[in-house]
């Protein structure tokens, strides 16, 4: 049966009880402080008018998101592929949501919350020690945050090495596109393709 009514969904899932309903925040308290201080990665969701969604991966040294206060946040839009298509989603709709995962710790850190770009020098100014200087900025308004539990990356053994693949055992991202695109590019080796990304990073 499709499930397209939240009385159908209820019927399936019961109402979550104690902290696990009561755990959404509005601002950022010292453990989220503490937390997106230590995370060197976080995934960004947004969505553009016509309600067509993306996720895109950030990275950077831990804490390489500042913080502003305890309701703002500055992500540096380090150098890629100039698809921007993260960017174009917040200046058409304003809207952003965060994943921040730190190595090693299980649990996550959820925030949503409205979002603009901004070429402010003083926001630039905030990330000195970028290789790259980055030519814009991505300014949050906190309007949700809550920690996530640590089932997901304990069922998925993210921090081991269970499920690790050796690079030799998986095609690389020129095969994969070539194979998409229907292109017979030149393949790159892993270690061309690193010190190709190198000056970037």
């Amino acid at each position: 049966m499709k499930i397209i009514t939240q009385e159908q969904l209820r019927n399936l899932y019961k109402w979550p009880e104690g902290r696990a309903g009561k755990k959404v925040i509005f601002e950022l308290e010292k453990h989220c402080k503490n937390f997106i201080s230590k995370s060197p990665f976080l995934v960004m969701s947004t969505t553009d008018r016509g309600d067509k969604m993306d996720s895109s991966p950030r990275g950077g040294t831990p804490g390489f998101v500042h913080i502003l206060n305890s309701t703002t946040l500055i992500i540096p839009d380090s150098k890629g592929n100039n698809r921007v298509d993260s960017l174009v989603n917040i200046i058409e709709t304003g809207r952003i949501g965060m994943l921040f995962l730190i190595p090693g710790i299980e649990e996550t850190l959820r925030i949503n919350g409205s979002a603009y770009i901004s070429d402010d020098n003083d926001f630039i100014e905030l990330f000195p020690n970028e290789k790259n200087r980055p030519k814009s900025c991505i300014v949050v308004t906190v309007e949700e945050v809550f920690l996530h539990c640590a089932k997901a990356l304990m069922r998925s053994n993210l921090w081991k090495d269970d499920f690790r693949i050796d690079k030799k055992d998986f095609p690389s991202m020129g095969i994969m596109l070539n194979d998409q695109l229907g292109t017979n590019k030149p393949v790159e080796t892993y270690e061309e393709m690193t010190a190709r990304y190198k000056p970037d990073l």
